[in-house]
């Protein structure tokens, strides 16, 4: 594997949302992660019906193993594994590795430099950890949901790329890089706890800043960048499709008065917010007046601060998406390529996600089991 994490090797317990992302992330940037997948999946419906499957794309870039983790030796197996690892990822409700008698202490008596990588929704502890929950209730709790979304409606979801993604994936896996370079230094491992209510409250570091100042108000659409301000939003055009502007600095605001060719005087007191409401109301018909092409070629790669609202089919034909090569195409199937990018260390996409249990034999043969100890196992059912 190339990229800056070549050498690195990962053994990841395959789950849902935040624990996949951030062994994607690690894999992309060139650490070898196995995969753990379960021997026998689970009966109940699944509501992710692309999961072992070449669109599952947070599965790239990294082998599988298939183990019974009800059969003593398939847990042996794992522990073995884990011996050899550099990190662990996981992302079951706390206790679940403990019960399966592959928690930290049993992991780090066996590997003492072991970074053991922990990713649930409220934490490790706390009065919550033990509940179920999904993206939208662990942002809820930060103060993050509510601040999203126009006034007078329900605040919306914004997908779940705060919570899992940000606030869970991406912490994980910075955590785990953070812990793997102490490791190198001091000889010992350690528990990194990733919560995505602490992550996706650490996305709002700077929105808790404005609110301490008194310059962020709990009214939502009344804020600088919440679309309050009627010079940072989005704008339906003539075709039904949108527009984006973000022209908070006064020269590009000028700049897109003279653009549009704005004469009203109105206009001319950027921040004063009691006239955003009506600024905005002029805004939403002056764009409603053309095409979302036509603001692009007057508009697009200047100083304005302004783009096209794509959907997920145009993205990855834009131009600069594409000159960027930001998706990339990998079995068939477009996605978004690995970053950040890297001058020397460039990693490389070049393993599709793989099927569950896939490669278990290669695996166990590449980190030093023997050939008949590896049929040995198959035969007793402890890997697929």
């Amino acid at each position: 594997m190339a990229g800056p994490l070549a050498g690195v090797r990962v053994v990841e317990m395959v789950g849902l949302g935040p624990c996949p992302f951030a062994a994607m992330m690690l894999a992309d940037m060139g650490a070898e992660v196995i995969r753990i997948d379960r021997k026998a999946a689970p009966a109940a419906a699944n509501p992710f019906p692309m999961l072992g499957t070449k669109y599952d794309v947070m599965a790239r870039g990294r082998r599988s193993l298939a183990l019974d983790l009800k059969n003593p030796e398939g847990i042996e197996v794992l522990l073995g594994l884990i011996d050899k690892a550099d990190v662990l990822l996981e992302g079951f409700r706390p206790g679940v590795m403990e019960r399966l008698g592959a928690g930290p202490e049993v992991c780090h008596a066996r590997n003492p430099k072991l970074v053991y990588g922990r990713v649930t929704g409220w934490g490790q502890d706390g009065p919550l950890s033990q509940a179920a929950g999904h993206d939208l209730n662990y942002i809820a709790l930060t103060g993050m949901l509510r601040a999203m979304g126009r006034e007078g409606e329900p605040p919306s979801p914004p997908l779940n790329l705060v919570g899992d993604f940000g606030g869970g994936a991406m912490m994980l896996a910075f955590g785990v890089v953070c812990a793997v370079l102490e490791s190198r230094k001091s000889g010992k491992g350690q528990v990194v706890d990733a919560a995505m209510t602490d992550g996706a409250a650490l996305l709002g570091a700077m929105m808790y800043g404005f609110r301490a100042h008194g310059s962020w108000g709990l009214k939502r659409e009344a804020n600088l960048l919440d679309g309050g301000a009627p010079f940072y939003d989005t704008y339906g055009c003539a075709d039904g499709k949108f527009i984006s502007i973000g022209s908070i600095e006064p020269q590009f605001y000028a700049l897109l008065l003279r653009l549009t060719g704005v004469t009203d005087r109105a206009f001319n007191t950027q921040m004063k917010r009691s006239e955003w409401p009506s600024l905005k109301k002029k805004f939403a018909a002056m764009f409603g007046t053309r095409t979302r092409d036509a603001w692009c070629e007057l508009m697009e790669g200047t100083d304005v601060c302004f783009a096209p609202v794509l959907d997920m089919d145009e993205a990855p034909r834009h131009p600069h998406n594409r000159a960027r090569r930001t998706f990339v195409e990998v079995d068939g199937v477009t996605q978004p390529a690995p970053a950040p990018r890297f001058s020397r260390t460039a990693p490389e996409l070049d393993v599709p996600p793989a099927a569950p249990g896939q490669h278990g034999a290669d695996i166990l043969a590449d980190w030093g089991w023997p050939q008949e100890a590896i049929a040995g196992l198959r035969e007793r059912g402890a890997i697929g």
